[in-house]
């Protein structure tokens, strides 16, 4: 720990860590507040100044080298994220990678932000159109991808020139201060990307919001919290990124190879022990196959191992907190006494864990129907139709990820775009690439992380009129 200990941010305030797997505090790190968010605010002011005239390759060249580092400390990070918030250590790895692709896709993409030259109607004049680093960026991320979540927005932030202020989760500081340490070790200026952790996120958000010098914020948590920070935003008019809440559904149609459906629909469903923003929650099965599908569904379900997320046999580890797991313990209650069945599960285990659930003879009403669970229980309702199936899917104000199973390239085609989401996983549970676009519609947010998309929410279009002598 002594990396984390060397960025922390200075604060005579501590809070601890306190790991899912036994309630034990294994680290403790700065509570920062007011006070420090306008000294990194100044410093990240200037940071900028500098950074900005850094060339693209000089910037793609610390990228390079962050990535390395992380590639090297791999088993070490994927430790504290278990630690952290209970994610098994070997679906940590995986995690890693995911991460890292955000870096390398950026280090590259950082070379290749392209300018234009618009025709004029004027023989004397020349319209130039640049690309420019908007400024000093507030970005807050989420617990669950404590590593994933922090490259998607930073890396793309860092290669377009902007300066980085990062809030991560009270929950998982340490994974955020290690990314913050392999940064300086690469050669990042220390100005340029600092981590401030807090446990109370509110005196901390204040202070950058109001900061005119702040020019974006990006975010990924609830859509609740999301709509609060975009009217505090409209006052300094920052650029905003915003991925929120979901709600996801999986369709699977009656041409299905069960297989390989009941396989994407547990990859997608049951990884993190449910606690992703993308993961499905609404399955619906065509009536013709549903009674199959259900058995096989439970039977894998059963067969996922839940334990200790150190040790690398663990598929299912503990929710991240006592509130998670009452969310959880509330949904499925709600459903058995409205009429589901459990076809598998659907008990609390011992601390924070809870057994991977699949439910039968859901219904509209039901809590789980209205919100997201984020914890291993798979809901399942059958549709007769396709065009049932687009309705049922569509019908909630959420628009982040949705999914599909079909042999049929028409009916792939008609229902990915019939479905109003800003990701379609077609015969694929895990859709998420760092080279495409990663965001949502209605009520899941503003903005796009990934590909070249991401790195437009950084960077300013300027038109330079040049008028010739």
């Amino acid at each position: 720990m002594k990396r984390v200990e060397r960025v922390q941010p200075k604060s005579a305030r501590k809070f601890a860590v306190h790991s899912p797997i036994d309630g034990a505090a294994f680290a403790e790190v700065a509570d920062c507040r007011a006070e420090e968010a306008r000294r990194a605010s100044d410093r990240a002011a200037s940071g900028f100044a500098a950074w900005k005239e850094t060339t693209a390759y000089e910037r793609s060249a610390i990228l390079r080298r962050w990535l390395t580092l992380m590639q090297a400390n791999e088993p070490e990070m994927a430790r504290i994220m278990a630690l952290e918030m209970g994610k098994p250590v070997t679906e940590g790895l995986g995690e890693m990678r995911y991460a890292e692709s955000f870096v390398e896709w950026y280090a590259e993409e950082a070379k290749r932000v392209y300018g234009e030259t618009v025709p004029s109607q004027f023989a004397h004049k020349r319209a130039l159109v640049l690309k420019q680093p908007s400024g000093v960026v507030y970005a807050i991320t989420p617990w669950n991808f404590p590593y994933a979540t922090v490259t998607r927005k930073i890396a793309p932030a860092l290669a377009a020139g902007c300066s980085v202020i990062l809030k991560p989760a009270e929950q998982t500081p340490v994974s955020a201060l290690y990314l913050g340490a392999l940064w300086e070790e690469a050669g990042g200026p220390a100005d340029v990307l600092q981590v401030l952790t807090a446990l109370d996120p509110v005196p901390v958000s204040d202070v950058l919001i109001d900061d005119p010098r702040v020019r974006v914020l990006t975010f990924t948590g609830s859509t609740e919290v999301g709509m609060h920070l975009y009217a505090r935003c409209a006052k300094t008019m920052k650029r905003l990124a915003l991925e929120l809440g979901g709600h996801a559904p999986f369709l699977v149609f009656a041409d299905a190879d069960l297989d390989a459906a009941v396989r994407e629909v547990a990859v997608c469903k049951f990884r993190n022990a449910g606690q992703t923003c993308v993961c499905v929650n609404r399955i619906y099965v065509h009536q013709d196959i549903a009674a199959e599908f259900a058995d096989r569904l439970a039977r894998k379900a059963a067969s996922l191992r839940v334990g200790d997320p150190m040790d690398p046999a663990t598929e299912i580890g503990p929710l991240v907190n006592a509130q998670g797991l009452e969310k959880v313990q509330a949904h499925v209650s709600d459903a058995i006494g409205k009429g589901a069945r459990a076809a598998i599960g659907g008990r609390a285990l011992h601390g924070l864990y809870f057994e991977p659930t699949v439910l039968t003879g859901i219904k509209p009403d039901m809590l789980l129907m209205r919100e997201e669970t984020f914890g291993p229980v798979a809901p399942l309702i059958s549709f007769s139709t396709d065009a049932e199936a687009v309705r049922l899917a569509n019908a909630t104000p959420y628009g982040l990820a949705s999914y599909l199973w079909t042999r049929d390239l028409g009916r792939a085609m008609r229902v990915g775009e019939a479905l109003e989401y800003g990701i379609v996983g077609v015969n694929d549970g895990v859709p998420s690439t760092a080279q495409a676009p990663f965001g949502g519609r209605k009520n899941s947010g503003i903005g796009r992380e990934g590909g070249r998309w991401g790195m437009d929410e950084f960077l300013d279009v300027k038109h330079l009129s040049i008028a010739l002598p």
